[in-house]
């Protein structure tokens, strides 16, 4: 009993970091974005939306906007583009409409019951809106944990054993979602 009042409460105080850090923030609209201004997080980005086209299948255009919400929100939370690509890859394998239990949805399957003030006014399956607020999410539990990846993946995914799974997977998405590339001996 005790054990879950005090995961209770740490989930009460991850949820309200990320709910206010998302209430401060706004998504920049297309085109506005810090990131896009940056060559070296362009360049990123183009990487990155490459991989997902070559090696996941997904269409152009989608995997440009998931590398751009995936670089906004990685540089505005201060967390690793590939740690999102490796959520986003396990929770709906790149499929924006994604459907999960507790009507979890999105690219990073997003529960709407339990945070209701953070996604009262967005669309979840659109790739920004889910990708920001997954990364709000994550963001409040890292800070709630202290910056601890592991716990704060365990409390966005529920175990130890999707912990792994993801900081595994995150290993795999690292050269894509490196600000240079690999080599430039192929251009």
């Amino acid at each position: 009993m005790r054990r879950n009042l005090v995961l209770s409460a740490a989930f009460a105080i991850a949820l309200s970091c990320a709910s206010a850090a998302f209430a401060q923030q706004t998504v920049p609209a297309a085109g506005d974005s810090a990131v896009q201004q940056d060559p070296k997080a362009e360049q990123a980005s183009h990487k990155m939306s490459e991989y997902l086209t070559q090696k996941f299948g997904v269409a152009r255009e989608k995997a440009q906007t998931i590398a751009s919400a995936v670089m906004t929100s990685a540089s505005k939370y201060s967390l690793p583009p590939a740690l999102l690509l490796a959520i986003i890859s396990i929770e709906s394998r790149f499929k924006e409409t994604a459907r999960g239990p507790n009507h979890a949805t999105g690219l990073m399957q997003v529960v709407p019951s339990a945070h209701k003030s953070l996604v009262r006014n967005i669309d979840l399956t659109d790739p920004e809106d889910n990708i920001e607020a997954g990364s709000a999410i994550l963001h409040g539990y890292m800070t709630s944990a202290q910056g601890d990846v592991d716990a704060a993946l365990k409390s966005y995914g529920g175990s130890r054993a999707y912990a792994e799974k993801v900081s595994l997977r995150a290993r795999t998405f690292e050269p894509a979602a490196a600000a240079e590339p690999a080599s430039a001996a192929g251009k």
